[in-house]
């Protein structure tokens, strides 16, 4: 099964939407575990979703942003 349709459903998941309907979350749980790339995406979403969280509520609290 080609890569994109699991690349979209894990994007969807690190933003916290619904999966798109082709793809099961036992489908994409199953295919992580199978697939190296795809692990990589996931964890390269959740570290960018993370550092922009962390951004948007430094913005919001008037903290200065962490260093780089």
């Amino acid at each position: 099964m080609p890569c994109i349709r699991f690349r979209t459903a894990i994007s969807a998941r690190s933003m916290g939407d619904p999966l798109p309907p082709e793809v099961t979350e036992h489908e994409l749980d199953t295919h992580l575990t199978s697939c190296l790339d795809c692990r990589r995406w996931a964890k390269h979403l959740r570290a960018l979703r993370e550092a922009t969280d962390d951004l948007l509520r430094r913005r919001r609290s008037g903290a200065p942003p962490k260093p780089v």
